[in-house]
Order: structure tokens, then sequence, then C-alpha cells
């Protein structure tokens, strides 16, 4: 069964200026029968035609209560809507127009979803972008090859991007295991009513790594066509890195607190040895009460048994902290503003990169310090909102 709904006929071109606002626009629908008459197809053709990735043709909403009044009713035996009876299978675009070809299963007959059509058709339900962000414009092109689909890849790219969807290099995230997400949740929610004045007594502490000429901080460059590999448009690399630099640092509402150079290995000896020389010097000079606190990770090294029973005996009140929650300590920002400004100075050696890296935490605006403190608030909520999952800090 072969059905040409006027092809020709300016009620034909009312369709598609219906859809498209566009005058003189000639549509032609088609609907075939296939040899065992259990699949009909549909071809429709008008000039400037969207290109659709997605499988619903809920944008034809109007095209299709037009023709489902006018003419499929009148030659299909089923039922329902036509936003549920047609799937999209082909796109092809030429010059002159868009071919959009479309598969019509036996069970719209019986008033089925969209669930059990993409199951017999054997395409999934939503674009494969939305289930598996890393899927490339290339294997989408593939995936449309597999059922007919002729589409170039940057016409893939242009119609995600109408969509609100871009390529961008993932951010960078701790693994969260459902234990990590439990205890994330249960540390927010514990301080979301703790004053301000906690959060300021409180000595915030971490190490880093900084490399002489490694990626620690992700920058780019302006340039033109071709010039990628002149000096100034690339970052120098060594093998290792060409040395790096591992510091511990302090700070607190009111400002840098020591930083230590780590030299070598360090171990549960080390560390203890770096709390007693700086701890509370810090604690001294950031002026903290009594009261205050020792925020640290839960890294072995500050876990250990001996390095608690060390803690414990120079009588150091610890902050109980969740795994895998870098996000949570706003040290993390010093750190990267660190990171980001001794590489603006390019230092040639590791005796010079360490030299930067005291010279620049010493001039850490207190201002900033106390900012980072303030706010800590919105970092609990975000862990809230987020459900214990990964936050944009």
């Amino acid at each position: 069964m072969a059905v040409v709904v006027n092809p020709g006929l300016d009620r034909s071109a009312h369709y598609g200026a219906q859809l498209h606002n566009e005058p003189e626009v000639v549509l032609t629908v088609v609907l075939t029968d296939a040899v065992d008459g259990s699949v009909w197809t549909a071809c429709v053709q008008c000039g400037q035609c969207q290109i659709l990735l997605e499988y619903e043709i809920s944008i034809f909403k109007t095209l299709v209560s037009r023709m489902k009044h006018e003419v499929l009713q009148n030659f299909l035996p089923f039922r329902g809507g036509l936003a549920g009876v047609f799937w999209i299978i082909v796109l092809l675009q030429n010059p002159s127009s868009l071919q959009l070809e479309v598969t019509n299963l036996p069970i719209y007959q019986f008033g089925k979803g969209y669930k059990a059509i993409s199951k017999a058709l054997g395409l999934p339900r939503t674009t494969e972008v939305t289930k598996d962000p890393t899927t490339t414009s290339k294997e989408l092109q593939a995936s449309l090859a597999s059922v007919k689909v002729s589409v170039h890849d940057s016409t893939i790219r242009k119609r995600l991007g109408k969509n609100g969807l871009y390529g961008r290099v993932p951010r960078r995230k701790p693994l969260l295991s459902k234990k990590n997400i439990k205890a994330r949740v249960s540390f927010a929610r514990k301080h979301l009513d703790d004053p301000q004045d906690f959060w300021g007594n409180t000595l915030w502490t971490d190490e880093t790594k900084i490399e002489l000429f490694g990626r620690s901080v992700s920058h780019y460059v302006w340039r033109k066509s071709n010039t990628a590999f002149q000096k100034k448009n690339i970052t120098p690399t060594v093998k290792y890195g060409g040395g790096s630099v591992m510091v511990w640092g302090c700070f607190a509402a009111s400002g840098p607190g020591r930083l230590a150079v780590i030299n070598g290995t360090m171990n549960s000896a080390v560390y203890q040895k770096i709390l007693t020389e700086n701890v509370r010097p810090s604690v001294c000079d950031l002026k903290l009460k009594r009261t205050w606190v020792l925020q640290q990770d839960n890294d072995p090294k500050h876990t250990s048994k001996s390095t608690s029973e060390w803690l414990k005996k120079n009588k150091m009140k610890t902050l109980e902290w969740p795994n895998q929650s870098p996000d949570l300590n706003p040290i993390e920002m010093l750190w990267h503003d660190l990171k980001k400004v001794v590489h603006a100075r390019k230092p040639s050696n590791v005796a010079e990169l360490q030299q930067l890296y005291k010279d620049e935490w010493a001039k850490i605006p207190p201002q900033r310090c106390n900012r980072l403190i303030a706010s800590y608030g919105k970092r609990l909520i975000a862990v809230v909102a987020a459900k214990g999952g990964p936050t944009s800090y």
C-alpha cells in the first residue's frame, strides 16, 4: 500500500508553513506498507526542516495533528496520538531538502508507550549523550549509521548545541562510595547550625604537591592557526615533571599560617614533626581561641595509631572528617591561588620553586581567608543539596 498525500498542493505547503513559518514549502507524506504487512514507513520532506536527534517527534505536533485528522486515520488501523506513533530512523540532508524516514510498528495498534516502542525498535528512548556524556559526535554518527542514518558529525554537534549540550572538559572529582556519600551528608547536616565562630576558630590543614614544569594548573593560550608549536604557545615539560615540591600548610579565618616543605617521603613520624613545629606557632600567630580545633583529612599518616596518640598527648582536638571530601576544605582554594601565581613567575629550578612557594603563601591576604570561612555554610548546604555527591567547590 502506497499513499501520496497532496504532493504539490497548497494545503501541503500550508503544513510546512505551520511548522517553519516559511511560505511556499512543499510537504510530501508517503505511507508504505511492508511486504509482511507489519511495518509502515513514512517520509516527510520539506525545505529548511530542523534536524532532530531526539527519537520522539514531538516537535512536529502541529504537523502530526493535521496528518492524523486528514490522512492517517483514513488509512492505518491504529489508535492513539501521532506523537506516540512516529519514530525517527533516518536523517538525510541535502542542499534542497531534509528527509526524515520514520518507522511505525504494530505495537502502536495496542497503545504501547515509548518504552515499549524503543525496545521493539532497538533504539534508546533518549539521545545517547544524555545517558553517556562521554559519547563523541563520531560515535553518535556511527550509531545513527547502524540504523541507516546518514548525518555529518558537525551537524550532530550543532544540533546538540541547540539543545544545550556542549563539549566540555570533565571536572576532576574524587570517586565517592556509598559509605563516603553517607558520611558527607551526615557531616554537613551535623554542622549546618554551627555558629560562624566555630569555623573561624578552626585551623585548616592539608598537603599539596606542585611540579616545576607540570600541569598542576590548567591554562589556555590565544594563538593563530599553524602556530601551535611556537615556543610562546607551548607548555614545556620534562621527564617526571622536572622536580616537584610537597608542602604542608595551614590557615584560619584570620589569615595564612605556617608553611612547611616536606623533604623525602612523609610518614607518621614526619607528619608529627611537622605538627610539632608548625601547629601551635600558627595558632598563636593567628590568635585563635583556646577552644580551637584542628582540621585534617583521613590520610593514613594522619589517622595512624601513633599520630592519634601524639594528638591526644598534645591535647589537640581534631574535627571528624568525611573521606574523599576536599571540596569541604577551603584550603583547596588557597592551593589553587598559590599554584597559579607561582607558575606565573616561572621558576627555573626546585630551589626557586620552594622559595616562591613560601613567599607567595605569606602574601595571601587575610581578607581572602576570612571570605572563605565566612561562606563555609554554603559548602555544607551544597553537599546536602547534592545528597552527598560532588559539588561545585
